[in-house]
């Protein structure tokens, strides 16, 4: 194996760490904004403010700034239409009516949705055997990590939960159709009017709302330390690692990332609000982990035989 593609996986992999550890704590985050602000109007505040960060960034770092061509545009409409608004909106208006728990079971099927979408816009995309279980160990790997609690699984709104299902389709779709535009225009860029574009529709989303009001708005330190981070870290730097990390590891692998945001969340609650961790905590980590192994197998198996080779 060549120096510069071990440090390229490395670095993807440290990349992929990164971002997990940021996305860990989106759903406290977004928990502690929405008795601040209404959600639809969170959500867009949040997109407001990482397209300002994204666009003071490329507008001094990149003369390829502007999308040139369709594929640009498919690229940025994509992000900014399904991955960032239908997300980030969906998302919010269903944590209103279902617990943490549940919100973030059905987060975790964001990769089982992928592998649909890529069946249909990206055929060259292969899934065998190994990797369906990893996936499928992983989702279970987050069950045993959040363990909902059956009654409430039961008795939260049916509607909140069906809205929360178009947010993980919302985003695989995102990315999916991101990975298929295979646009020229450099990551950065793209994520940055992604977010303007997302920005856009999300404020008219509120605006249109009936239950949207500036009335509503109660501004707290918490809330804005929650929108800081939710607009900083998981969205302008978040998703500029994740658009970055897109086309090097592929939409079906990438969305795994939700897996490792929920073992980071679970550390994050355990050091923030002194939630236990417990035996089955421990038993869901290794499932997310064999999971990631079973998913990457082949890489590893390259690597192994290739260290074999060097030290004959």
């Amino acid at each position: 194996m060549s120096y510069s593609l071990f440090h390229n996986r490395y670095r993807s992999a440290v990349f992929f760490v990164i971002l997990a550890a940021l996305w860990g704590g989106t759903y406290p985050a977004i928990k502690i904004g929405l008795e601040d602000f209404p959600p639809l109007f969170y959500a867009a505040l949040r997109l407001d403010l990482a397209a300002i960060v994204l666009l003071l960034y490329v507008s001094r770092s990149f003369d390829y700034w502007w999308p040139r061509d369709g594929r640009d545009w498919i690229a940025v409409f994509s992000g900014g239409i399904f991955t960032l608004a239908g997300h980030s909106v969906l998302q919010n208006v269903g944590q209103q009516t279902v617990p943490s728990a549940i919100a973030a079971i059905l987060g975790g099927l964001i990769p089982v949705v992928t592998i649909g979408f890529a069946k249909i816009f990206l055929p060259q995309e292969e899934f065998g055997i190994l990797e369906l279980l990893g996936i499928s160990l992983g989702f279970v790997g987050i069950a045993a990590i959040t363990r909902p609690d059956p009654a409430n699984l039961l008795a939260a709104d049916t509607i909140g939960q069906v809205i929360l299902l178009l947010s993980a389709a919302a985003f695989a779709l995102g990315g999916v159709l991101t990975q298929w535009a295979n646009a020229e225009m450099p990551f950065s860029p793209r994520t940055a009017w992604a977010m303007v574009i997302g920005a856009l529709l999300t404020h008219v989303a509120s605006s249109v709302s009936p239950n949207e009001s500036l009335q509503l708005v109660q501004v707290s330190p918490r809330g804005l330390v929650a929108l800081l981070y939710l607009g900083v870290f998981v969205s302008a730097i978040g998703y500029l690692l994740y658009f970055h990390l897109l086309p090097r590891l592929g939409s079906v692998e990438l969305n795994l990332v939700t897996y490792g945001a929920a073992i980071f969340g679970t550390v994050f609650s355990w050091m923030l609000f002194d939630e236990h961790v417990t035996v089955l905590t421990l038993v869901g980590f290794c499932l997310i982990l064999l999971g990631f192994v079973l998913l990457k197998h082949e890489a590893f198996y390259e690597e192994y035989k290739t260290r074999r080779k060097h030290s004959n």
